[in-house]
């Protein structure tokens, strides 16, 4: 995998696939490595997808600074990347927590931003923060699946405390639109995938700054793109269409039958939405 410096000399990984020009796309978990964002559903067909590795996760190094994991720290990994790759101007898709970084990115280098796509993104980062009623009613949107009451029942508890293996295994669910095979084998892929000790740094205290974050995307001109699914319960098409509003270009679109991963639920919608909205 080709690598670069982080500005505080961590050794950051990258994968490119794909063909066409390059899209850069950050991982979300938050501090999950990229490989579970796979193909996009397909979208390498159309553009060259430069798959980071956040700091701490995949064959990226470790911050020497656990500060360093913080979303407001990592927005100078995404600068260091677009310089690396000898960019004037990067386009930049981030997907759940990852968006939180892409937006602050947006927000201290404008200019250097020609479109952002955010898939089922994170929203606390302008001051959205997650409403548990949300997730409640992703499961009761469903009808009655077999798996609601635990998922449910898990729910709460992770919504107060730490859920268990077995209580974080009945949440799963929740994330897909189908729970099918692809779906299952792509959630048992997860703790492998993931930093649990980097996770809770990134959104530590200061990390977002919903004010100033705000006032910085009050002057960019990229168009951004906030797709969500339609039964994914953070966010919601409501809060994501919320969140659309707190940029000046920003437009919402819900996938019909789509969860926290639209790209698996059904990849062809997906890819013609976000290669609609790139090739503008």
């Amino acid at each position: 995998m080709p690598t670069f410096t982080a500005p505080d000399g961590t050794t950051l990984a990258y994968r490119r696939i794909g063909r066409g020009e390059p899209l850069i796309c950050l991982p979300g978990g938050p501090m999950r490595a990229a490989a579970y964002l796979g193909d996009l559903g397909g979208l390498a067909a159309h553009r060259t997808l430069v798959l980071l590795d956040l700091r701490g996760t995949g064959r990226s190094g470790h911050s020497a600074d656990p500060a360093g994991y913080r979303c407001d720290r990592q927005v100078a990994d995404v600068e260091a990347l677009r310089a690396h790759l000898g960019l004037e101007r990067i386009d930049l898709l981030a997907h759940s927590a990852g968006a939180g970084l892409a937006t602050r990115y947006a927000a201290e280098h404008p200019e250097r931003l020609g479109r952002l796509a955010l898939i089922t993104p994170a929203t606390a980062v302008v001051g959205l923060d997650a409403d548990p009623e949300d997730l409640r009613e992703s499961v009761r949107r469903r009808g009655n699946p077999s798996w609601g009451p635990a998922a449910l029942a898990a729910l709460e508890t992770a919504l107060v405390g730490t859920p268990t293996a077995e209580e974080w295994a009945a949440l799963q669910p929740l994330y897909y639109g189908r729970w099918d095979a692809a779906a299952q084998a792509h959630a048992a892929a997860a703790p492998e995938q993931r930093n649990l000790e980097a996770a809770p740094l990134f959104r530590a205290p200061g990390a977002f700054d919903p004010a100033a974050t705000r006032a910085g995307l009050a002057g960019l001109k990229a168009p951004v793109l906030v797709l969500s699914g339609e039964l994914d319960g953070g966010p919601t098409p409501r809060r994501a269409a919320e969140f659309a509003e707190a940029f000046p270009q920003g437009v919402h679109r819900t996938q019909p039958g789509g969860g926290h991963y639209p790209w698996l639920d059904d990849p062809d919608a997906f890819v013609r939405t976000v290669t609609e909205f790139l090739g503008r």
